[in-house]
């Protein structure tokens, strides 16, 4: 019996990390949240535009994750901005760290959606680009965009 592909809904995505980062590897991790935020998550409210990633003392927390404050929370509600536990293996955790003193790689958060009624980040391991991969591929999405024009008007 195949297994059937879990149902994932987007509450965020970091569109800017892809622009400034090269990923060579993503992992999946959990969220330490409180009930209000899960609410505010349930009804799309979050940014990771600015949030990075850190380890320390052997666990990964995220800085500047924006969860807005849900509005019938009143006095349950936490701080928007409170830096967030996240949840991997110990091995992901070690392998990570690795890699980030060793190699200049940087964790970000490329994606925040729920699966199976928990909250997920999606990681990625990125190196920084340069200026000039940046204008390449800019250079590369404008020409594709334009043959994507000249097709579409040729079919008319």
């Amino acid at each position: 019996m195949a297994k059937q592909k879990e149902a994932q809904k987007l509450i965020a995505n970091n569109k800017k990390a892809y622009h400034d980062y090269f990923i060579e590897e993503t992992y999946e991790a959990g969220v330490a949240l409180h009930g209000t935020e899960v609410k505010s998550l349930r009804m799309g409210k979050c940014s990771i535009k600015e949030s990075f990633i850190r380890i320390e003392n052997g666990e990964v927390f995220v800085y500047g994750m924006h969860v807005s404050p849900y509005e019938k929370g009143n006095i349950f509600n936490k701080d928007p901005l409170r830096v967030k536990k996240l949840l991997l293996h110990k091995y992901e955790i070690n392998k990570l760290g690795g890699q980030v003193a060793e190699k200049g790689y940087t964790l970000v958060p490329l994606q925040v959606y729920f699966k199976e009624g928990k909250v997920k980040v999606e990681i990625g391991l990125a190196r920084g680009k340069k200026l000039y991969d940046k204008r390449e591929d800019i250079a590369k999405k404008d020409a594709r965009r334009e043959m994507e024009r000249e097709f579409k008007d040729q079919n008319r």
